[in-house]
């Protein structure tokens, strides 16, 4: 049984929704326009026992303040949906806080969106465009953001996960995401997933499009750090890049540099199930340290765009710890030692995809693999 969690108002907590008046509670939310902050809006619905759906309508929405995160929610929000009305566009970039000289312009934020401890699958960010991270970093007003004292907070909870950072026992479902532009160091510029082997439950990524998100390091698009859990069903992967430069965490603790990695990566004892998703034209495909990851009915096609550190081989799937693959169609090298990622069940030397502008390929080999769009009209990458 789910332990109910009750809001502590507190002063600071009330002074914030005094600032919501203009927000309005509707039978169906709480409804922000331009010009509101999203983040009053979420307190809201926090406090609210039978309502806690927020619509944020269209246009964009940037940080007014520099701080760790544009919109956070954690055990106090668990339950709260965020769902985007029309093209919603989340940013983390503000020029008008921030000098071109300063580090992470113009971004002003460290995350577009945190979900940290104490979130479950009841809350839902649904349909948003996340971009603008730029490596921006600060320390500052991280009890606010992440109440829960006891979890050890490593440069990794402040610098990782540019677009979105699930933190702790966290385990949300983000649907209908365009993640996109995104740029941190060392990793996980698009999503970030830290649950330091607290793996009660797994993050839920679906309907996702992850496009030209950069990292100095590792998973430029999704970064399951040491111990993390996550399920990514009918997802795109389309020109981001890992390993733009020198590795930043081995030149200061003199461990092996990171160098040529996945544009999702999976560290040790870190899960991911993949159904039905599509890498291409990326900086390599998936690199899995896990060995307990599966993949279903996955395209993982031409994954050999030429940039980031030199010297180093293109390749769609390594999984040298273990995995599990099935109905998968693979056009490029596989690192499989163990030799887990069969002729029999899958299709290794694929045929040309043959995509269409919104990347479903048309190629008949691949009918039942791969991403599909999840409705029609909905912009190609």
């Amino acid at each position: 049984m789910k332990r109910a969690i009750v809001p502590v108002l507190s002063v600071s907590w009330l002074a914030t929704v005094r600032l919501a008046a203009a927000i309005s509670l509707q039978t169906d939310g709480y409804h922000v326009h331009p010009g509101d902050r999203i983040q009053d809006a979420v307190q809201l619905a926090a406090a609210n026992p039978t309502n806690k759906v927020v619509k944020v309508h269209a246009g964009e929405y940037r940080p007014e303040a520099k701080r760790q995160a544009l919109v956070w929610l954690n055990r106090f929000h668990d339950g709260v949906r965020l769902e985007a009305v029309g093209q919603v566009t989340l940013t983390a970039a503000n020029p008008q806080l921030a000098l071109p000289s300063d580090p992470g312009f113009p971004a002003v934020v460290n995350h577009v969106l945190y979900l940290g401890d104490g979130i479950s699958s009841a809350t839902v960010v649904k349909g948003f465009r996340i971009t603008g991270a730029n490596g921006f970093v600060t320390k500052e007003g991280t009890r606010e953001m992440e109440p829960d004292r006891t979890l050890p907070k490593n440069h990794f909870f402040y610098s990782d996960g540019g677009a979105v950072k699930i933190f702790g026992r966290s385990y949300p479902v983000l649907k209908e995401l365009e993640i996109v532009d995104n740029f941190t160091s060392p990793c996980g510029a698009g999503i970030s997933v830290q649950h330091q082997d607290q793996k009660q439950g797994e993050v839920v990524v679906e309907d996702c499009v992850f496009l030209r998100n950069r990292a100095q390091g590792t998973g430029s698009a999704v970064d399951l750090l040491a111990g993390s859990a996550a399920r990514l069903r009918n997802c795109l992967f389309v020109a981001n890049v890992s390993n733009v430069g020198e590795d930043p965490v081995a030149k200061t603790s003199g461990e092996r540099p990171f160098v040529n990695n996945g544009v999702l990566t999976i560290f040790w004892r870190s899960r991911a199930v993949l159904e039905r998703c599509t890498f291409t034209g990326n900086r390599n495909g998936v690199d899995d340290m896990g060995g307990e990851s599966s993949y279903t009915a996955c395209v993982l096609a031409d994954n050999t765009l030429d940039t980031g550190l030199k010297g180093y081989g293109r390749y769609a799937l390594a999984v040298n710890a273990g995995a599990k693959a099935k109905g998968c169609l693979v056009r490029g090298k596989v690192h499989d030692v163990r030799h887990d990622v069969s002729a029999t069940d899958n299709i290794l030397d694929a045929p040309a995809p043959a995509f269409d502008a919104a990347f479903v390929p048309t190629a008949p080999a691949y009918a039942g693999a791969g991403y599909r769009p999840v409705a029609a009209g909905r912009p190609a990458p």
